[in-house]
């Protein structure tokens, strides 16, 4: 791996012991990031803190840290007493259960890492890779790190490791604040659209076939207009707000669906005997 290392860890659990190295998953250098200019000159700008309270510039040496417990009073806390205070960071990464990885909802899911054996630690790193792949199982446990407790469950990917952290119960906004309540579905309608999905169902997803072309479009720009090329601004179209029929919305994309795969080919490379059970379906259903 080329990449550097974030630390070196130690995998326990029971009386296993499997020494891994921590890397990044993700790649800082592919968002774009912007620098603060003055306008007037081009040059970069500087942050200051302003006292709200006197108007002036607060300089670092004389900033402290305050919670606020009720309005405009704080509690300050020195840099002394928060790092007596937070989590002592270690080095292990301890399991305490073994569980479904299905069980695990991505909404829990906050930074990912991944972990490559050690120096002695290859042989039981890829027996529990496959062990955990082999039962469709993750391993949940917790680790320090800047001060902070996390817990977090490692999962396999291909033949390696990575650790996902996770959010505590606490950070995560409960589903029922939305107010979203049942309602009746037909099954003329769930019959629709689970044809509609089947027409767009894919084998597995591929990371590769979506690219952020947000950042692609602003880069091409930022290219041109260094070249000397005036950029020009159109205005994108509003987004249609017209409230549809669901079940004619639903026809439409099956028979534009439909019209686009009979085009590229796609069609005629799924068996015959599928694709006429399917057409009559779908007939069946538009009457």
């Amino acid at each position: 791996m080329a990449t550097r290392s974030l630390a070196s860890l130690t995998i326990s659990f029971g009386l296993v012991a499997i020494p891994v190295k921590l890397y990044s998953a993700t790649q800082s250098g592919a968002s774009l990031r912007f620098n603060l200019l003055h306008k007037k000159d081009g040059s970069r700008v500087r942050q200051q803190y302003v006292c709200v309270k006197e108007d002036s510039v607060v300089g670092r040496d004389e900033l402290v840290r305050g919670y606020q417990v009720s309005k405009d009073r704080y509690v300050t806390l020195t840099d002394e007493e928060i790092k007596a205070l937070e989590e002592a960071g270690t080095h292990s990464i301890d399991l305490t259960e073994f569980v479904p990885l299905v069980s695990v909802d991505p909404v829990y899911y906050e930074h990912t890492y991944y972990l490559a054996p050690d120096k002695g630690g290859a042989k039981p790193y890829r027996l529990l890779a496959a062990a955990l792949r082999e039962t469709e199982r993750c391993a949940v446990g917790r680790w320090a790190s800047h001060g902070r407790d996390h817990v977090v469950i490692l999962r396999p990917i291909g033949n390696a490791l990575a650790m996902q952290q996770l959010h505590f119960d606490a950070e995560v906004r409960p589903i029922r604040e939305l107010g979203v309540t049942d309602g009746d579905v037909r099954d003329s309608e769930l019959k629709l659209a689970r044809q509609l999905i089947e027409q767009q169902t894919g084998d597995k997803f591929d990371p590769k076939a979506y690219v952020d072309q947000s950042r692609d479009r602003i880069r091409a720009a930022i290219r041109r207009k260094a070249d000397g090329e005036k950029i020009t601004v159109t205005e994108r179209p509003a987004a249609a707000g017209n409230v549809i029929d669901l079940m004619d919305a639903l026809k439409a994309s099956l028979a534009r669906k439909s019209g686009a795969r009979t085009q590229s080919g796609r069609a005629e490379r799924r068996p015959p005997r599928r694709a006429v059970r399917r057409s009559s379906a779908a007939r069946r259903a538009a009457h």
